[in-house]
């Protein structure tokens, strides 16, 4: 059945051939859960900070003084408090940055790559991929690359959607970017192979998971349907602790993803430092996701 009739139809009534299509364009291949950590760790510990910045309002053409105000907070408050921690506890993260907001804060990539983080692909403005066509996504994604690539003088190896949002073009895209990984999807706690159309790709999946994500609990739109999803700083510490808990009994992946404008609140900021501590203790090795994803490629049991 032709591709213009598939589209008429509801999705009980698609044939075999379209519902496995659209499962198999991007799919969790073998696990990568290496049989031990570097020095022994009981678990790895990656974490990530979406530096969105400005761009959560103009990816949809806002014009909004106070929300661009917001974004701002996370450059001008926000990364300086977490480079602080990070410092203190000798703790390499990765962050993920539109384009966009890297031009507008050349100098906060700069001085991050300089302190040994990582810089990964986060989109061009923050857009969501899922409603591109291929030509413009392929595009924002290179032009992204490019444009990191100039500010730190260093090339990416791994992205993270906007939004987590994976297009059906958006793997093809960076299999051909020759991306080492990426950060969007959850079939898994641990890294995955992903396949494309059932191949494999060799692109390392470091999953995400909304449980492990600050912006749930704690974002306000004001305007939105939901004006004050808010839970307590104590209960949000709880959730990933728990997290941090199993990963270390299982002897696998915590990855945790962060918003600089979110997590970097007074009554907040205290998660991340009690997160690294308590980890450091229990004697878990912190990495970037890049080095997370070469040591899972390299060392998968």
């Amino acid at each position: 059945m032709d591709q213009v009739n598939n589209d008429a139809l509801l999705p009980w009534q698609w044939p075999e051939d379209t519902w496995r299509g659209l499962v198999n364009k991007a799919r969790a291949g073998r696990t990568l859960r290496p049989q031990s950590w570097p020095g022994g760790a009981p678990c790895a510990v990656a974490l990530s900070f979406d530096s969105d910045h400005e761009t959560n309002e103009l990816r949809d053409g806002g014009k909004s003084i106070g929300r661009l105000s917001w974004g701002q907070f996370g450059n001008r408050v926000g990364i300086p408090r977490v480079e602080k921690i990070l410092d203190r506890y000798d703790v390499k993260a990765s962050f993920y940055v539109p384009a966009v907001a890297a031009l507008l804060h050349a100098d906060e990539q700069r001085r991050l790559v300089a302190a040994g983080h990582e810089i990964g692909i986060h989109g061009w403005i923050h857009e969501l991929n899922s409603v591109l066509p291929y030509e413009a996504e392929r595009d924002l994604m290179m032009r992204a690359s490019d444009t990191l690539t100039s500010i730190t003088g260093v090339r990416p190896v791994g992205m993270r959607t906007p939004s987590w949002d994976f297009s059906p073009h958006t793997l093809r895209i960076a299999v051909e970017m020759g991306l080492e990984y990426d950060s969007s999807l959850m079939a898994d706690e641990d890294c995955y192979e992903l396949l494309l159309d059932g191949k494999p790709t060799n692109v390392v999946e470091l999953p995400v998971e909304w449980i492990r994500d600050d912006a749930v609990y704690f974002m306000m739109q004001r305007f939105g349907q939901a004006l004050r999803p808010y839970t307590p700083p104590t209960d949000v510490f709880d959730i990933f602790k728990r997290e941090l808990d199993y990963a270390l009994e299982e002897g696998g992946l915590f990855q945790l993803t962060m918003h600089p404008h979110i997590i970097t609140a007074r009554s907040r900021i205290w998660i991340l430092e009690e997160l690294i501590r308590y980890a450091k203790e229990k004697g878990a090795w912190f990495a970037t996701h890049a080095e997370v994803a070469a040591y899972a490629r390299a060392n998968a049991a």
